[in-house]
């Protein structure tokens, strides 16, 4: 089956050429005359050299070099390309032979138009694609296909005895190669564009190749006439010859030689496997290759041979109690020195901003650090003390990292799989086991385990993280950002996490001075190397993203210290604190991170009073109102949040400060309720309902919160503060709307509003909101939107005919006044005079006041007292008190109306 669908394949193949071969060639003149034309015409300027193509365009394809002749480039379609025949160059004026006809003189043709001549190209890309891509690639698989056919025919048929057919199938391996060879001496080129892939020296070498690795598998693996190690050695020989025959033939081959090489130890078993023999024979294979792409710069190439040996050593590590140390030391060993010294060598060394990394150095430093996991965090090793080398590796990698710029993903490799290992000792947390574990584990296995020897090399790690990262960010600081950054990245973020494992393992969580000491030290360090780095910025004193993490870094260590040192309740109040340190450092320098820091500040704090409201927790918190731990604890970050945002504002400014402003307004509020709640509660924080004269006290702190944000951004303009008096306004109106009124309303809950008959609940509920409210809406006018100050004025009225009303309830029903006690006729009647008076008050306040929205309030009022009276009075009254109902309501009507006509005659007055 598969052998007919091959011939089908090359005999289309070979149709297709045939039938097209006079076209082509017609075309391909036709197309070099015209460009002919046009050169000598002067419209294009002459074709470069191939050479200097290669040179101008990378990578396009690597020529077979042969004593001194010229490398073998691709000729393009579009210039009169110069062939290589031996050693001398056809000049470009010839015509140029090709594979399928002989030299031949190109005939003059008319000048063609350029259009023409692109429409012409673009319809032979497929006809060029089958008979110069396709067919080679075709007949090359073919080719080593064939060879192993013929293996087949020979066993199926009996013709020859299998030392015979293996002697045949070497030869025709010999043959393809040398015909490859020979084939490109001789001065083959490919003479159209973009079918270098189509080279067909080295199709038919690695037909040849594949071929004789087939045949020496056959010879030990199917008929044992050769035993393992010269099996492995004539493997491993063909694939190194294979890698270095591509310096001639190009990548592709290479990735072929590559591809045997490392598959030769899974082809050749062996009763007793060596590791020094199998990492050895790797490290050959490795550095050959290194050596071959580093002369080519494949970079694929050298990311694939350290793909194979990083997965070799992985999974001879796999085998934890048979691995031998000394072998996957060596193998690592030689892979950080293929990168440094052969691939790295003439190029990693370069700092400027064109490359901040090489990227086939990540495939190193991954498998690399993999190793250094495996060494630290495996029972099998750690028990064997392995987490030494491990630690060894990883500073290896950094040192590495720091001599060869462009292996900048060693760096980060490294400094993750520190950052895991430490992470694996903390005890108290757990990945999908029981907390009560003790070890950070994996379905109830420790990921790692805390000994003497991970405190010596945390410390170790951190020392050379610190050193490296500072040293390497200032190195690098001017010249190359992203790299300066990440050298000052993982300076500081591996020592910090070390620094907090070990804490957590070997320290005391409540109170440790020791490393808190150590803390405080990394806080003097880090601002220090912030500083050196930043001296060496350009310009001087910028604070680039390299500082930013110093400083950063910083900060963390002060937050580490607060934690190590000091109990909850001054550890939140000196973080507060804390805040004001960055906000007076924009004094002297304008480092964009300081202010941020500031920022960080808050919401390291936000963070503690979210977990903790209390600050010390409720079991120590004191029951005496207001001078207990809630007052400092929110107090003095309430302080130092102001007092920052008011140190950025004259300093650097920016969004930093806009964001201290809110911090210090959220406080100072946050403040003033918990304060109230704690009272309220004697002594207690909880998630309890709050009552309705809790509920009153937090919406006169939103409202006198919203007066004293706008006298301050009257004195210190700020739009943070503008927005923020506006919210707390709108926060106040939603508290009355459903709080006061729905929620928590005595008509609906029956709530006792006290025994006193005026200064109780209703009075602090709703009177003094409603003149809270109406005094903001005074002071906003002109100051603020038209709409809020609209808005606060209707609260301010709708409380106090809140309060009118209930308090006349009250004066019926006595302290509770439930809806489900009913009403009386006297009530009824009391409540339409009431209304209509306050509705008399209103009118008069919005005239003398000049405001529009009193006045609607007021015939809003009036006219639901009218609806009442007409509606419900007519059927629920009786007597003297229905005819009393609608003579007040009469009177009232024209007694507005004689009060609006004196209004607008003396308009009209004034007007004339």
């Amino acid at each position: 089956m598969f052998e007919s669908l091959i011939g089908l394949v090359a005999i289309i193949a070979l149709f297709v050429i045939i039938s097209r071969q006079q076209s082509r060639i017609g075309l391909i003149e036709r197309e070099l005359g015209a460009l002919r034309s046009l050169v000598l015409s002067g419209a294009v300027p002459f074709a470069a050299r191939p050479s200097e193509q290669e040179a101008a365009e990378g990578e396009a394809y690597t020529a077979p070099v042969a004593a001194p002749a010229a490398d073998i480039a691709p000729a393009a379609i579009s210039e009169p390309a110069p062939v290589q025949a031996t050693e001398a160059e056809i000049p470009a004026a010839e015509s140029v032979p090709g594979p399928w006809s002989t030299p031949e003189a190109t005939p003059k043709t008319p000048e063609v138009a350029p259009a023409a001549v692109a429409k012409a190209a673009r319809q032979s890309d497929v006809e060029t694609a089958l008979g110069t891509r396709w067919a080679v690639w075709v007949g090359g698989i073919a080719l080593a296909l064939g060879g192993l056919f013929l293996i087949r025919y020979t066993i199926e048929a009996g013709i020859f005895g299998p030392g015979v057919r293996l002697t045949m199938a070497a030869v025709l391996g010999l043959v393809l190669v040398a015909a490859g060879e020979f084939i490109r001496r001789t001065g083959f080129k490919v003479p159209v564009q973009g079918v270098a892939g189509a080279y067909i020296p080295a199709i038919l070498t690695a037909a040849g190749a594949f071929i004789l690795f087939g045949t020496v598998y056959a010879a030990h693996g199917v008929y044992g006439f050769i035993g393992p190690a010269l099996a492995f050695t004539l493997l491993g020989a063909i694939g190194i010859a294979t890698i270095a025959a591509a310096l001639v033939h190009g990548q592709a081959l290479a990735g072929i030689g590559l591809v045997g090489a490392m598959v030769t130890p899974v082809l050749i078993a062996s009763q007793a496997p060596n590791p020094w023999a199998l990492f050895g024979y790797l490290a050959i294979v490795l550095a050959a290759t290194g050596v071959i792409a580093r002369m080519r710069d494949w970079k694929a190439l050298m990311a694939a041979a350290f793909f194979g040996t990083g997965i070799w050593t992985i999974l001879y590590m796999t085998d934890a109690p048979g691995a031998n140390l000394s072998a996957i030391l060596f193998i690592d060993t030689v892979t950080l020195a293929v990168l440094a010294l052969v691939w790295l060598s003439s190029r990693g060394n370069e700092t400027g901003p064109a490359r901040s990394f090489d990227w086939p150095s990540i495939v190193p430093g991954l498998f690399v650090a993999f190793s250094a996991l495996g060494l630290s965090v495996d029972p099998v090793f750690a028990a064997a003390g392995d987490a030494l080398p491990g630690a060894v590796l990883l500073m290896v990698m950094v040192a590495v990292a720091l001599y060869r710029p462009l292996a900048l993903p060693l760096l980060y490799a490294a400094g993750l799989a520190t950052v895991l290992i430490y992470l694996g000792i903390i005890p108290p947390t757990s990945i999908a086991s029981d907390f009560s574990s003790g070890a950070l584990g994996v379905d109830g296995v420790p990921l790692a385990t805390a000994n003497a020897l991970s405190l010596r090399l945390g410390i170790g790690l951190g020392v050379v993280f610190v050193a490296a990262g500072l040293w390497a960010a200032r190195r690098f600081a001017a010249s190359a950002q992203i790299r300066a950054a990440s050298w000052a990245a993982w300076g500081v973020i591996a020592p910090l996490v070390i620094l907090l494992a070990l804490w957590f393992t070997f320290g005391n969580l409540d109170r440790d001075f020791v490393y808190a000491a150590v803390a405080a030290l990394l806080v003097v360090v880090f601002a220090a190397g912030g500083e050196w780095i930043a001296r060496a910025d350009e310009p001087p004193l910028r604070g680039g993203v390299a500082v930013s993490f110093a400083l950063g870094g910083a900060a963390v260590a002060g937050l580490l210290m607060l934690h190590m040192a000091f109990d909850s309740g001054w550890t939140t109040t000196l973080l507060g604190a804390a805040a004001i340190v960055p906000a007076l450092a924009t004094r002297w320098r304008s480092y964009p991170v300081l202010g941020w820091i500031s920022v960080a500040a808050v919401i390291a704090v936000l963070g503690r009073v979210a977990f903790d409201p209390t600050i010390v927790g409720a079991e120590f918190l004191s029951t005496t109102p207001v001078f207990n731990w809630l007052l400092p604890g929110y107090g003095v970050p309430a302080l130092a949040f102001g007092f920052a945002a008011w140190q950025l504002a004259n300093t650097t400014d920016g969004r930093p400060r806009l964001a201290m402003d809110a911090a210090a307004t959220l406080f100072a509020l946050l403040t003033l309720a918990m304060l109230v709640r704690h009272a309220m509660h004697g002594g207690v924080i909880n998630s309890d309902a709050p009552t309705l004269a809790e509920q009153a006290i937090y919406t006169l702190i939103a409202i006198g919160a919203g007066a004293i944000l706008i006298a301050i951004d009257r004195r210190s303009p700020s739009s943070v503060l503008r927005y923020a008096s506006m919210a707390v306004g709108v926060v106040s109106v939603a508290f009355v709307v459903i709080q006061h009124f729905l929620v928590l309303n005595p008509l609906f809950t029956d709530e006792s509003t006290g025994r006193i008959p005026v200064f109780n609940l209703l009075f602090l509920a709703y009177l003094v909101p409603a003149v809270a409210a109406g005094g903001l809406a005074l002071y906003s006018r002109g100051k603020r939107p038209k709409w809020y100050s609209a808005m606060l004025a209707l609260v301010a009225a709708l409380l106090a005919f809140a309060y009118a009303t209930l308090s006349v309830r009250r004066l019926f029903k006595g302290e509770f006044i439930g809806l489900w006690s009913g009403l009386g006729q006297l009530e009824t009647y009391t409540y339409s005079a009431l209304w209509l008076a306050i509705g008399v008050a209103l009118l008069t306040a919005g005239v003398w006041l000049k405001s529009q929205v009193l006045r609607i309030a007021s015939a809003g009022l009036i006219a639901v007292a009218v609806l009442k009276v007409f509606l419900f009075d007519m059927s629920e009254l009786e007597g003297v008190l229905r005819a009393l109902s609608f003579i007040g309501l009469g009177a009232v009507l024209i007694g507005i109306g004689l009060f609006y006509q004196r209004l607008l005659t003396r308009a009209a007055k004034e007007k004339g």
